[in-house]
């Protein structure tokens, strides 16, 4: 370690409240304490905007950067020095002065779907009422099962579970990475493959964030960072920031590096699932960015453009 290094002995990591972000940040603090033993890390619970509007429609209420703002806010003003995020939840830009110190190991990108009584996604009655929050997996539920209801479904993992056997829900569909990481996979009925529902872009993944010229917090990470995950990860961010994407329009990408190969696939669709443009492009890990601006463009060469439009009000 460097002597710089030397010099710090606390560090305060920042989180949301829930229970899968608790146990997120308590397995990065778990790392740390065994990369710099002398160091001691604490965590220190952050409301976000996301946490506190919990009846609305992400969609409606501004998106994914309600889950980062007030945590961003803590870094930047020396609060805290870093803070473990769900990739997914990370927007496409970050306010200056912060940077994405360490992306981890990522973990299974599926979405999982959990049923009531067993049922496969195939096997679901018609009309069977499917909960989720996001449009991106509302749109493309509906376009292989049009006859199923999909209705809005907020809260942490602990109040969806709950709604469902409560029989709010025949079935619900969740990111599968948060299940895992909470031992609670026995709850999923079906991984839901990427040619029903292609995952959220990052989903799976963390991302740790801290202040650009932290030069301690970032060799400390450097040892948690998995290089292959980072390379899809921002591959896949590539393709939203090229489209200008939030969570108003159901976009997805998902990249998998097989070899020296990377591929990545992605669709726009509209909300109903009527229309869906899907795409994929292949290259290397040298510039995963341009694999995902290459790809965005083709989704909006081939009607990409006309759905964003119609939601947006102007094309990307």
């Amino acid at each position: 370690m460097t002597g710089v290094m030397q010099k710090r002995s606390t560090l305060v990591l920042g989180t949301r409240g829930s229970k899968l972000a608790v146990h997120q940040s308590e397995w990065v603090q778990a790392r740390i304490q065994e990369l710099v033993p002398h160091v001691t890390v604490t965590l220190r619970r952050i409301q976000t905007s996301g946490d506190k509007i919990l009846d609305v429609p992400l969609a409606k209420i501004g998106g994914k950067g309600l889950f980062v703002k007030e945590i961003e806010e803590a870094l930047l003003s020396g609060e805290i020095d870093l803070a473990v995020h769900s990739m997914k939840d990370v927007p496409t830009e970050l306010p200056v002065g912060l940077d994405l110190l360490c992306i981890p190991f990522r973990e299974d990108a599926r979405d999982a779907l959990i049923s009531r009584d067993g049922k496969r996604f195939k096997d679901l009655p018609s009309r069977a009422r499917v909960g989720t929050s996001s449009l991106r997996r509302q749109a493309q539920l509906l376009q292989a099962r049009p006859d199923l209801s999909i209705s809005m479904l907020r809260g942490n993992l602990d109040t969806r579970l709950r709604k469902l056997r409560e029989r709010q829900f025949d079935a619900i569909v969740l990111a599968a990475a948060g299940l895992r990481r909470l031992g609670w996979e026995r709850e999923i009925t079906e991984y839901l493959a990427p040619e029903i529902s292609l995952p959220a872009i990052g989903q799976g993944a963390l991302g740790i964030e801290g202040r650009c010229d932290d030069v301690f917090v970032r060799d400390v990470l450097s040892k948690l960072e998995h290089a292959p995950t980072r390379t899809t990860v921002m591959a896949e961010r590539a393709l939203l920031h090229r489209l200008q994407g939030g969570c108003q329009v159901p976009i997805a990408a998902y990249a998998t590096i097989a070899g020296a190969e990377v591929v990545l696939e992605g669709l726009v669709a509209s909300v109903d699932g009527k229309e869906v443009i899907r795409d994929r492009v292949t290259g290397t890990a040298d510039d995963p960015r341009s694999m995902g601006i290459q790809l965005a463009e083709r989704l909006l060469a081939r009607g990409g453009d006309r759905i964003l439009r119609a939601i947006y009000g102007k094309a990307p």
